[in-house]
C-alpha cells in the first residue's frame, strides 16, 4: 500500500488515558471528530478532560465537516526522526477548521512539497489509512 509517510514511523496510538481514543477510531472510519462542550456548545482541539471556555467537565466528541482553510504553514527540510532521513522536503500546515468554531489542526499537506501554498487557501481532510490506524493528511480543494 503507498502512503505519503514512510514506513518506520512510530504508530500513533491512543494516550494511555484514553483522552484522544474518539479521534483515533474516527479517523479510522473517515471520519474527522473534535471535542465539543455539552454545557456551552465551544469547539476545541486538542483533547483536554475540562472545556477551555467555560471549565466543565461534560465534553463529547462530534464528527465535524472536514474542510478547512490553510491558516499557516512550513517547508520541512530537516527531518525530526531517522524514517524522514530521505522524505524531505515536506509541507505541514496549520488548517482552521470554520465548521467547528475555527479550531486549528496541524498536519501534511499532500501534494507537490516544492509547491506554492497560500494562506487561506482551501483544503479537505485525506484519511492515510495503515493497518490499524489511519493519519489526516490534507489536500488543496
Amino acid at each position: 500500500m503507498k502512503t505519503y509517510l514512510p514506513s518506520g514511523l512510530p504508530k500513533p496510538v491512543p494516550q494511555p488515558d484514553g483522552l484522544d481514543a474518539p479521534y483515533w477510531e474516527g479517523t479510522r472510519r473517515g471520519e474527522l471528530r473534535v471535542q465539543r462542550c455539552r454545557a456551552c456548545r465551544a469547539w476545541q482541539w486538542g483533547p483536554e478532560w475540562i472545556c477551555h471556555a467555560c471549565l466543565s467537565f461534560d465534553l463529547a466528541w462530534e464528527a465535524i465537516d472536514g474542510r478547512g482553510t490553510i491558516y499557516s504553514w512550513e517547508r520541512v527540510w530537516h527531518p525530526v526522526h531517522p524514517a524522514l532521513e530521505d522524505a524531505g522536503p515536506y509541507l505541514v500546515v496549520l488548517v482552521e477548521l470554520p465548521h467547528a468554531g475555527g479550531i486549528r489542526m496541524i498536519g501534511n499537506l499532500l501534494g507537490d512539497p516544492h509547491q506554492t501554498v497560500t494562506i487561506g487557501a482551501p483544503v479537505d481532510a485525506v484519511f492515510e489509512s495503515h493497518e490499524d490506524h489511519a493519519l489526516v493528511q490534507w489536500r488543496l480543494t
